[in-house]
């Protein structure tokens, strides 16, 4: 019952929304904003129903953003069930859906893009040139659009994280960046959209990223291994899979410049933040996943 009596009101233009939150506004009302490009998973949902706790309205923004694929990756299979995320979000009710086309977004002549910096090149950025200069363009116009008080985003995409934050502080922007706890399935693989790529045997495999992450936490915390140890670790447990079929990265980062210190003095990173984290092509999918721990 509650699925049919929850409306969503979808708006697809920006002039729209805009007035929209121009209303909300006007009635003192708290509005939060949870980005998504769809396909929409618990990952997702969990972020909505804090928004809809945090705040009076909640804005769920849906765009696949063509600006953050590279010429050969994904875009045009990039999943998409409308009427199956609009029932998922119908369930949370009190929600706004925006829902853009590419042409209002970039409408003819679009030539307005933010170029992040050397960090959008480390981690994902080495293997997707100007994928995060995408991804910042597009969050720039949906915060500046929708003007939210609070922006939710998970930390599976830790380095889009980073990104956001980095953001936000340069343009001066009023708003709060907040993180979610990434959301996983039974045997610990990170919820992600691209995740129906994979066949039954190359889901098996999957998993091996999440394990790899969980040993060499384990190991580091116990002081059995150190740092220069973590990429040998974490490459022996990922190639145990007759479908991984690249390991892009798998090793140990400083939280903040998402710099490998593998080679580092564990010392220095005594006490503080560091990032395990990992990209790795299974079959045809590259899926990412991380753990921030404290050494």
């Amino acid at each position: 019952m509650q699925n049919q009596q929850n409306q969503i009101e979808t708006i697809r233009m920006p002039s729209i929304i805009r007035e929209t939150i121009k209303i909300f506004r006007q009635r003192g009302k708290t509005v939060g904003l949870v980005p998504t490009m769809g396909a929409l998973h618990n990952g997702h949902l969990a972020l909505v129903r804090r928004s809809s706790i945090e705040n009076d309205a909640t804005i769920v923004s849906i765009f696949v953003n063509p600006l953050q694929f590279g010429a050969n990756e994904d875009f045009a299979k990039y999943p998409r069930n409308i009427s199956d995320d609009k029932d998922k979000l119908k369930e949370i009710g009190n929600v706004v859906l925006f829902m853009p086309d590419d042409m209002l977004m970039y409408p003819k002549g679009y030539s307005t893009y933010i170029d992040i910096g050397e960090i959008g090149t480390r981690l994902c950025g080495k293997y997707r040139p100007g994928h995060f200069n995408g991804v910042a363009t597009v969050v720039c116009k949906l915060l500046n659009l929708i003007k939210p008080d609070r922006a939710y985003f998970g930390l599976k995409d830790y380095q889009q994280i980073v990104i956001i934050k980095k953001l936000v502080n340069e343009l001066n922007m009023d708003i709060d960046i907040l993180t979610a706890q990434t959301v996983r399935e039974y045997d610990g693989l990170a919820m992600s959209s691209r995740n129906a790529y994979l066949n039954s045997e190359e889901r098996k495999d999957a998993q091996l990223i999440y394990k790899a992450l969980k040993t060499v936490e384990t190991q580091l915390l116990d002081k059995s291994i150190t740092p220069a140890d973590v990429q040998s670790l974490m490459e022996s447990t990922l190639r145990t899979g007759s479908h991984v079929k690249e390991i892009q990265y798998a090793s140990i980062f400083d939280h903040e410049t998402l710099i490998d210190i593998s080679t580092s003095n564990v010392n220095n990173y005594k006490g503080k933040k560091v990032l395990l984290a990992a990209a790795v092509i299974i079959g045809s999918t590259r899926l990412i996943d991380n753990l921030l721990i404290e050494l």
